[in-house]
């Protein structure tokens, strides 16, 4: 955020974990005009998602993927699709076109620490929304389950610090 600030974007921190973000029930009421039948803090995120021209997702990583709270959260984006006449992959749904990226820390460092979280952010994020990935922060080596984490011990921080700085600079 600080790197991302200092290059003039405007940055708005938001946390699942102070807000209440259930996951999609599949009712469909959003199909059919209505409002999601779900009275959460999601309903009130929809402008910013909509305005916004970047969404970071950052998460640990929990039972090698992202958190419960951030797949939650992108469920929900399934009540801000629109229809769409010339739908590819012959699916109902366009949604608007944004900028994401993954921020991810985790205590492992194994070369396949982050398949199926990476796996997940492609797949549902990338090719089914349809954002336009500008890159990730993968923090491997962070720690220990047991312990406290530990990535002010590793060059992570700098990285993230410097990702942030580098957005839409060309």
């Amino acid at each position: 955020m600080r790197g991302a600030m200092e290059a003039g974007h405007n940055v708005e921190l938001i946390s699942l974990n102070k807000l209440t973000v259930n996951g999609c029930s599949g009712c469909n009421a959003c199909r059919y005009g209505k409002p999601c039948v779900q009275k959460d803090d999601f309903n009130a995120l929809v402008p910013k998602i909509k305005s916004a021209d970047l969404i970071v997702f950052a998460s640990p990583l929990l039972f090698w993927t992202l958190s419960s709270k951030i797949k939650a959260f992108i469920e929900r984006f399934y009540c801000i699709a629109e229809e769409d006449d010339n739908p590819p992959l012959g699916r109902y749904e366009k949604y608007p076109v944004k900028d994401a990226a993954l921020l991810m820390t985790s205590a492992d460092n194994f070369f396949w620490t982050y398949e199926q979280a990476v796996s997940y952010y492609k797949f549902a994020i990338i090719n089914y929304i349809g954002f336009h990935n500008v890159g990730m922060v993968l923090a491997g080596g962070c720690g220990d389950t047991n312990g406290k984490p530990q990535i002010d011990k590793t060059d992570h921080l700098e990285e993230a610090y410097e990702f942030g700085k580098s957005l839409y600079q060309g």
